[in-house]
C-alpha cells in the first residue's frame, strides 16, 4: 500500500515511536518506547534492558512469550549465579552476554552471572529518527549504548541500531561491540528471540535447514531432538512433564543458503497463516540454540543464534568456541526479525523441513 502524504498532516496517523515511562509496580521509572510500523507490527524497545525487546504483536496476534512480571527494572542485583531468571521478562529479544553467555563461571576473567550483564543494563539513547512521508523517508531508526564495566576491567560498549520501516513488518539491529578496555577480554553473544501463543501452538513447526544437530547430554533432550523425521521441529500442546525447568534445548548448525553465509529460521503456523523468521549470517553466529520449553502457562520456544554456546564461556573454552576481543577490538553483528503474513512466506519457511 502507497503511503500518500496528501492525506494527513501528523506522521503518527501512519506510524512512528513513541517514548514514555512506567507509573506503576516494579517497572515504575523504566524507560519504553513503542514503535507502530502501521504495516501491522507493533513492538516495544525498552532502553533500560540494553535497548532488547519486550512485546511484540503482528496485527491481531502476538508473536512472543512474556515472563510473568514483564517487564522489570535492571539490576545489578541479579548478576551472579542464577539470579538473572528473577529479572528474565523473557519477550522478543533478550540478548545475552557480552563477556558470559550459559550457566554462572568463576574462572581467570572473574565472576560471571547466568547470560550475563546485557539485560540487566540500562542504556543511553542516541538518537531516534522518525519517519517522515512527506520527505520521502518511510524508515524509522532507534539508536542506543550500553556501557557494561568496572575499573580495571571488563569495560565493553555496545552500540545498537533498530530500523523499521513504515508499511513494513521486519526488525534490522546492528550490534557493534567495542572492548574500550587494556585488556583482552573473552566476548560471548547471543540472541534469544523467544516465540510464544498463538504463534507457538500444536501443529506449528520450528523450521530450519541444518547440517546438524546437537542436543545437550541430558537425557531428556536427546532422546527429544533423536526423533526420527525432524519429529522435534513439530509444536506440541502443552507439555505436564515441563512443569518447572523440564526444558529440550539443542545445538543446530543451519546450513548457508549464499556464499556471504545468510540463512534463515523461523516457526510457522499454518493454521493461522503466521510465521516468524529470523535472519542472521552464520559467520556472524556460527551455531542456533534451540531451547523448547512447553510447560502450561511457560509455553515458549527459543531461536537463538549464538557466537559460542549456552552452557558458559568456560565450557566455551574447553572446546575451542571462545571468542574474545582485544583492547580496541571490534565486533559487528547484523540480523532481521521478521513477521511473516503472507501465504508465499509461509510456505517459503515450512519447505526449510522438506530439504
Amino acid at each position: 500500500m502507497t503511503i500518500d502524504p496528501t492525506r494527513f498532516i501528523n506522521p503518527a496517523q501512519v506510524g512512528g515511536i513513541e517514548s514514555y515511562e512506567f507509573a506503576n509496580g516494579e517497572a515504575r521509572g523504566t524507560r519504553a518506547l513503542w514503535v507502530n510500523t502501521g504495516g501491522g507490527l507493533r513492538f516495544r524497545v525498552l532502553p533500560d534492558r540494553g535497548f532488547d525487546i519486550d512485546q511484540a504483536f503482528v496485527n491481531q496476534y502476538s508473536l512472543t512469550f512474556l515472563g510473568f512480571k514483564s517487564p522489570l527494572p535492571p539490576t545489578r542485583a541479579h548478576d551472579r549465579g542464577i539470579d538473572w531468571l528473577k529479572g528474565f521478562g523473557v519477550g522478543l529479544l533478550t540478548t545475552c552476554g557480552p563477556t558470559n553467555v550459559g550457566g554462572p563461571v568463576t574462572d581467570e576473567f572473574g565472576e560471571a552471572g547466568l547470560h550475563g550483564m546485557h539485560s540487566n543494563t540500562a542504556g543511553v539513547i542516541e538518537s531516534i529518527v522518525q519517519p517522515d512521508p512527506r520527505a520521502g523517508r518511510n524508515e524509522m531508526i532507534i539508536t542506543g549504548v550500553v556501557r557494561y564495566g568496572a575499573f580495571y576491567g571488563p569495560c565493553f560498549q555496545l552500540r545498537r541500531t533498530i530500523t523499521c520501516a513504515l508499511r513494513e513488518n521486519w526488525i534490522d539491529v546492528q550490534d557493534e561491540l567495542f572492548n574500550a578496555g587494556n585488556t583482552e577480554q573473552p566476548h560471548q553473544w547471543l540472541l534469544h528471540v523467544n516465540l510464544g501463543y498463538p504463534l507457538c501452538d500444536a501443529g506449528a513447526e520450528i523450521c530450519f535447514d541444518a547440517s546438524k544437530v546437537e542436543p545437550l547430554e541430558d537425557p531428556l533432550s536427546q532422546k527429544w531432538f533423536g526423533q526420527k523425521n525432524g519429529a522435534y521441529k513439530r509444536i506440541p500442546a502443552p507439555l505436564k512433564a515441563h512443569a518447572g525447568s523440564t526444558s529440550y534445548v539443542s545445538y543446530v548448525y543451519p546450513k548457508a543458503q549464499d556464499r556471504e553465509g545468510n540463512t534463515v529460521v523461523g516457526v510457522a503456523n499454518k493454521r493461522l497463516g503466521l510465521g516468524l523468521a529470523v535472519l542472521y549470517n552464520t559467520k556472524e553466529f556460527p551455531r542456533l540454540a534451540n531451547w523448547q520449553h512447553w510447560g502450561e502457562h511457560e509455553y515458549v520456544c527459543g531461536i537463538e543464534p549464538a557466537n559460542g554456546g549456552v552452557e558458559g564461556r568456560d565450557n566455551d573454552k574447553e572446546r575451542g568456541w571462545l571468542d574474545t576481543l582485544p583492547p580496541g577490538g571490534r565486533k559487528a553483528y547484523h540480523y532481521r526479525i521478521e513477521a511473516i503474513t503472507e501465504k508465499e512466506g509461509i510456505t517459503e519457511l515450512l519447505a526449510l523441513n522438506k530439504k
